[in-house]
């Protein structure tokens, strides 16, 4: 009897020891996230600012993992003098869509169905970097998920994260850099 419940015990811990692994590989699958507007840790050029058209990116993206039913896309400045500020947030991206073309229109709701949520400065859309003073890094982080969000447009990030927590299969981001000085 003790045997028996040995080797139940083994085979278990092995079996789930497995699912831990693959689970893990899953989650650490990095989506690689580029753009032709700027390199990752790069100065953002003027053009993509308040300094400038204030026009979103190009951003685009490889290794979105089998299973994804959805992306999300956040975009935001951790240095800004009163805590992180947002510049962009889009969601219920379609995973077959691989790349956000320059100059995304600030329309609640996108040709392919994606979403827009608000940005810090109230609107939908994108809005660029403005830092009042320094360097400020802008980081354009890339979710994938394992569902379709469904939700209306409009969201704000602590909102968007909310929905998709325990949703994220992958992620990947790149940061560009914008000072006014």
């Amino acid at each position: 009897m003790k045997n028996a419940i040995s080797i139940s015990l083994i085979i278990f811990c092995i079996i789930f020891s497995s699912n831990q692994c693959k689970n893990k590989s899953l989650m650490s699958k990095e989506i690689i996230v580029k753009s032709k507007s700027f390199i990752d840790g790069g100065m953002i050029p003027s053009k993509y600012t308040c300094d400038g058209a204030n026009v979103s990116p190009q951003i685009s993206w490889e290794n979105i993992p089998e299973g994804t039913k959805s992306l999300a896309l956040i975009c935001d400045d951790p240095d800004a003098p009163m805590g992180t500020f947002v510049h962009w947030v889009l969601y219920d991206i379609p995973p077959m869509i691989k790349e956000l073309p320059e100059n995304i229109l600030p329309e609640k709701i996108l040709p392919s169905g994606a979403k827009h949520g608000v940005n810090d400065f109230r609107k939908y859309g994108y809005g660029g970097p403005c830092p009042p003073s320094g360097t400020h890094r802008y980081y354009f982080k890339l979710y994938a998920l394992d569902t379709m969000l469904n939700l209306e447009p409009g969201k704000k990030k602590a909102e968007l994260l909310k929905e998709i927590e325990g949703h994220i299969i992958a992620q990947g981001q790149i940061m560009g850099k914008y000072s006014r000085n």
